[in-house]
């Protein structure tokens, strides 16, 4: 069995006892979480899809750690102009393992 969520503006598909990283949800870690925005849930035998989403369908979740992710470098140039930006960024993210799939 698995389904098809979204959370953080992406698209996933998990199955239970997956872990992925997601962007940052609320919460501690061991705290539960129920992502509710399923899109579609297929089993062994039948497929449901949603539009957009499932009613009382979720995915249930424990977070396994609240982190940031390896840097990346922002980098503008315009040359001969004597302009360069140098930025960067550590996006926030939550790792999840997915416990069960409430169709």
């Amino acid at each position: 069995m698995f389904a098809i969520i979204q959370t953080g503006g992406k698209q996933y598909r998990v199955s239970p006892g997956d872990v992925l990283r997601v962007e940052r949800l609320p919460g501690e870690r061991g705290d539960e979480v129920s992502l509710t925005q399923v899109l579609m849930v297929a089993g062994d035998d039948e497929i449901q899809v949603g539009r957009p989403w499932l009613e009382g369908a979720a995915v249930k979740g424990e977070i396994l750690r609240q982190g940031k992710a390896k840097k990346i470098i922002v980098f503008k140039k315009k040359r001969r102009k004597k302009y360069r930006r140098k930025q960067g960024h550590r996006q926030l993210y939550t790792a999840l393992q997915v416990k069960e799939i409430i169709v």
